[in-house]
C-alpha cells in the first residue's frame, strides 16, 4: 500500500493524480460554463488528461509496448485539433448568425435566439 501512495518521478501515482486532477477540471467547466469557449476549454483538459495517462501507463510498462501509449496521446492531440478546429468553426457561424454565444440563449438553429420552440401547426377542424 506505501507504493502506490509515494509521488515523484518514478511512481505512476503522481502522474495520475495529476491526470484525475485535470480531468475533474475539465468535467466542472463543461458543467458550469454558459459560453461555448468555456465549454470547449473543458473538453480540452479532459482530452489532455487522457492523453497524459496514456503516457504515464505507457512508462511503466514493458518497454516494447511503451510506444503504444505515445501513439495514442498523438492520436489524441490529433483528435483535439480536430476537435477544436470545427467547434469553434462552430462558435463563430453561431455568433455570426445570434452575435451571442452563451449556450442557454442559443438554443435553436434557425436564426432566432432563445426564443420559443416553433409554433405548431393548428389541427384541421371535420
Amino acid at each position: 500500500m506505501n507504493e502506490i501512495l509515494r509521488l515523484g518521478p518514478d511512481h505512476l501515482a503522481g502522474y495520475l493524480a495529476v491526470a484525475a486532477c485535470l480531468f475533474a477540471i475539465g468535467v466542472v467547466a463543461c458543467i458550469t460554463r454558459r459560453n461555448a469557449v468555456g465549454f470547449l476549454m473543458g473538453v480540452e483538459l479532459m482530452f489532455n488528461a487522457a492523453g497524459l495517462n496514456a503516457v504515464a501507463y505507457a512508462r511503466f510498462r514493458d518497454a516494447h509496448v511503451a510506444g503504444d501509449g505515445q501513439i495514442l496521446a498523438l492520436f489524441l492531440i490529433v483528435l483535439a485539433a480536430a476537435e477544436a478546429a470545427v467547434a469553434l468553426a462552430l462558435v463563430f457561424s453561431v455568433y455570426r448568425s445570434f452575435r451571442d454565444i452563451d449556450l442557454d440563449q442559443t438554443t435553436r438553429l434557425n436564426g432566432t435566439a432563445g426564443s420559443d420552440p416553433a409554433p405548431t401547426v393548428p389541427e384541421a377542424h371535420a
